[in-house]
């Protein structure tokens, strides 16, 4: 089945661009274009979309805001790719704190952007590779965290813990195997049985997590 597509954006020829990537692949459909968060929520509730793709700085109601309450609103909820102009790292941060699985910035090439639909459509969530490992540094640096480890983490065994602490680092599925020296593919398993028993979506809210509970430190 076909990827469905929502995109909002307040600029007519960037949704124009961002339809004429996707529908020029076989395996996604554009459902809906929205010009604010209000409208992408409107339609998002008639249209179900599989992914949203999201401007993060729009009229009435932004990006941002917008995650927030289709990810509460909605079930189950899209998954979320915040696209903006602006690589600054509040608004990384924010994508972030809203849930959003991936973050692109409006000069990446096409290819990213299909590679970032195919990859929150899976549930593995991506942040674009240009900014990943700061983005998650200046997470780590901001983010609350917990006093103490949560109940949660005690489901997971000695080498999901060390899976995870790897993936809060940035590590791709590959990396992780190459340190552990293990498959890609058990690496790939590993990472799907901390998003279950932990309850998450998908590999960002891994890191959130991670950061969040103290599980992982940031460097320096």
């Amino acid at each position: 089945m076909a990827i469905a597509v929502l995109i909002a954006d307040d600029q007519a020829m960037v949704r124009t661009g961002f339809r004429m990537i996707l529908e020029a692949e076989p395996d996604m459909l554009v459902v809906g274009e929205a010009e604010d968060g209000d409208e992408a929520i409107a339609l998002a509730r008639r249209r179900r979309p599989d992914v949203v793709v999201m401007d993060i700085r729009m009229p009435r109601l932004d990006g941002v805001a917008a995650t927030r309450r289709l990810l509460a609103e909605l079930d189950p909820p899209p998954h979320v790719v915040m696209v903006t102009t602006f690589d600054d790292d509040e608004s990384l941060y924010e994508s972030l704190r809203a849930g959003a699985g991936g973050f692109l910035l409006k000069n990446a090439p096409p290819e990213q952007l299909v590679d970032a639909v195919r990859t929150v459509a899976a549930g593995e969530g991506l942040i674009s590779p240009a900014v990943t490992r700061r983005v998650i540094g200046e997470f780590a640096r901001r983010s609350p965290r917990q006093s103490s480890p949560p109940d949660a983490l005690s489901e997971l065994t000695e080498r999901e813990l060390e899976v995870l602490r790897l993936l809060a680092r940035g590590l791709s599925n590959a990396e992780i195997a190459e340190q552990l020296v293990i498959t890609p593919g058990t690496a790939k398993t590993h990472v799907a049985r901390i998003l279950m028993k932990l309850g998450l979506r998908d590999r960002v809210q891994a890191v959130v997590f991670a950061y969040e509970t103290g599980l992982v430190q940031p460097a320096g």
